[in-house]
């Protein structure tokens, strides 16, 4: 029996089409439903390669006794938190308000007005875990509906008015220095021993990383570097890396980065390729280089479309099994591989007989010091052999602003490695967006089975103004920078709050929801905020107009005021403040031929921003060649004809 999610183009969504409850996509009919029915609204958040959903999905949702709850005394409505990140993230500062913390799936319970009075995640079908069983838990909030209803509206009214009130906070800016404090509490939390920044679980963050490089670079501070580089060694040994069909997963369960959350999210892959490839600009190390293509072939092999874009996720879970697909044990090692080449190999990459996760191995080098061993021959062999074994779920839609990310990192990992190949796979997915997820100014959070979301929200522009201007860095070809300014404008005009500053999350005037979000706090991806800040910091930087200037400056005494109690926080932002305070160098290219242009376009440094001219007045020709006017500082030097 299908619900009303059957036609739907979201993997998430199409996993509960044929669930036993009636579930609505987010549309008018299913409110209308519940206020003319007079029940209230039970709203299921989540996205398609989630561990947890897959549980309380299989628990509750698939159960005919639990579902014939929802449908008689609910109208229930799933979001994927892909597709949605305004209702996510409405929602989600409810769900922290009521219990907190948050996370998925996120369970809400609101009126037919969008109201929410009671917010939770996971549920078990049982009482466990010092939590209500789900069924106990529809019962009684349908009971108090029936009974006490003034109760829970005013409990809803409560909450609005605390989440409004959190929303128009004080903007006024300190003179407190933002960087020195963020990077004192990095040092702070930072395990010396395991890399990594906390307790368990570690997560990857690489824009903390992306910071800490560029600070250590410009302030000479060498133990902002080192932690970086233990951070991205430890995670490149550890299991947290797959060392079998490369790329990384969502997160270290544990402090020593070997057991990992084993969900692979195209945004951390693509930020992580970043990182590496930053640092591997700074050290010349070549084992960071190195991830950074593994990584990059991974994304290639497995998370990218035939016509160029590129997935967003792949499943924890196969046959029911977190991280089923991951594991080996030493029998199957010595199965592939034989006697004479196995052994080596689980010596190599700690795989026992008795098993180092739930009684099985995952391949990593933590115990090894040759963290740059070659086995190539063997990892083909067992690649291969895992391809055969399990099957994994992939979350095959395409998100813009997922998709500027990568696009921005192989840009990145070009003008580090030189390699024409990711160049071009950057090139294809930016036509990819440019055919399917955008029309003029106009652009579309998702794509899938060949429709495309009807929506775009602040972190759609943010991103891919941010993937435009990487592009131009590395082609020097106008058209993507004209782009970039075409959708900055857009941008300023469609999110920007004239009145206290910053940008929402939804349309500054077409919100359907009770609150349209300003976010800045730096979560798994940068806030689109924080990118804002850095794409003006970019472009003005690029194009010496002033209105960027200005834009720069609001958008980072904006930033700033909301950086203050916790800078470590918005970690993209201070990167963003770290280029407006120290500009790289500026390079206009007087150009004599287009060939001129080909030859030196690899050997511009990462962050410098490049202008091509023509021979003119203001830039001529020095002796009839190519001319390099750099200037630094606030110094120009004098023009040159060699780079």
């Amino acid at each position: 029996m299908s619900n009303h999610l059957k036609n739907e183009t979201s993997p998430y969504l199409l996993q509960h089409a044929e669930n036993p409850v009636n579930w609505y996509p987010w549309c008018d009919e299913a409110f209308e439903r519940a206020k003319k029915e007079d029940k209230p609204v039970f709203l299921s958040i989540g996205y398609s390669t989630c561990h947890w959903c897959h549980v309380m999905a299989h628990e509750s949702f698939e159960n005919r006794r639990t579902a014939e709850i929802l449908n008689r005394r609910f109208v229930s409505v799933k979001v994927d938190r892909e597709e949605r990140p305004d209702i996510d993230s409405v929602y989600m500062s409810v769900c922290q308000a009521f219990t907190g913390n948050g996370g998925w799936p996120m369970s809400i319970f609101m009126t037919w007005d969008k109201k929410p009075f009671f917010a939770g995640t996971y549920f078990p079908v049982r009482p466990r875990y010092g939590m209500p069983g789900f069924s106990d838990l529809l019962y009684a909030v349908a009971e108090q509906w029936d009974r006490d209803r003034d109760k829970l509206l005013r409990s809803a009214d409560q909450m609005i008015a605390r989440l409004g009130r959190s929303e128009s906070g004080s903007e006024k800016e300190s003179g407190e220095n933002l960087l020195l404090k963020a990077v004192q509490i990095f040092a702070n939390s930072f395990d010396g021993t395991y890399g990594g920044f906390g307790e368990a679980p570690k997560f990857p963050v690489p824009h903390n990383l992306l910071f800490l490089t560029l600070y250590a670079k410009q302030s000479d501070c060498p133990r902002a570097l080192d932690m970086v580089e233990k951070t991205l060694t430890q995670m490149r040994k550890g299991g947290i890396f797959d060392h079998i069909g490369y790329g990384f997963s969502r997160y270290s369960a544990d402090k020593y980065f070997l057991a990992p959350h084993f969900e692979k999210m195209l945004y951390d892959n693509a930020l992580l390729i970043m990182a590496y490839a930053s640092v591997y600009g700074v050290t010349k190390n070549a084992f960071y280089l190195d991830t950074a293509e593994k990584t990059a072939q991974y994304v290639f092999r497995e998370m990218t479309a035939p016509d160029g874009g590129f997935y967003s996720a792949q499943d924890a879970d196969s046959e029911g099994v977190e991280g089923k697909y991951y594991t080996f044990t030493s029998t199957e090692i010595l199965g592939v591989l034989g006697k004479e080449k196995g052994e080596p190999f689980a010596d190599t990459f700690d795989i026992t007989r008795d098993g180092n996760f739930e009684g099985a191995n995952i391949p990593n080098l933590l115990k090894s010091d040759e963290s740059d061993v070659d086995f190539g021959d063997e990892i083909r062999k067992l690649y291969s052999y895992r391809k055969k074994r399990f099957r994994l779920h992939l979350d095959d839609k395409i998100l813009i602003s997922w998709n500027s990310l990568m696009i921005a990192a192989l840009s990145m990992l070009y003008r580090v490695s030189k390699n024409e190949r990711y160049l071009q796979a950057a090139v294809r997915a930016g036509r990819f967006a440019e055919e399917n997820l955008c029309e003029g100014i106009n652009l579309y959070t998702s794509w899938r089975d060949k429709k495309r979301s009807e929506k775009s929200f602040l972190d759609d522009y943010a991103f891919y103004i941010a993937a435009l201007t990487e592009l131009y860095h590395s082609t020097l070809d106008k058209k993507y920078l004209e782009k970039a300014e075409r959708l900055c404008k857009e941008a300023v005009k469609r999110y920007a709050d004239d009145k206290n500053g910053g940008f929402y999350l939804s349309d500054a005037g077409g919100t359907e929801l009770f609150m349209n979000p300003k976010e800045s706090y730096d979560g798994a991806v940068p806030s689109g905020n924080s990118v804002m800040a850095y794409n003006f910091v970019r472009l003005y930087q690029l194009t010496e107009k002033e209105d960027y200037g200005r834009l720069a400056e609001e958008q980072l005494r904006y930033m700033s005021a909301r950086a203050q109690e916790y800078p470590a926080g918005h970690s993209m932002f201070l990167l963003a403040k770290l280029l407006y305070d120290n500009p790289p160098e500026h390079v206009v290219i007087a150009v004599k031929s287009p060939s001129d242009l080909e030859r030196v376009k690899e050997r511009l440094p990462l962050l410098a921003n490049v202008i091509v001219v023509s021979d003119s007045a203001e830039y001529p020709l020095l002796n009839d060649r190519t001319t390099f006017y750099v200037c630094k500082n606030h110094v120009c030097h004098a023009p040159v004809n060699t780079l």
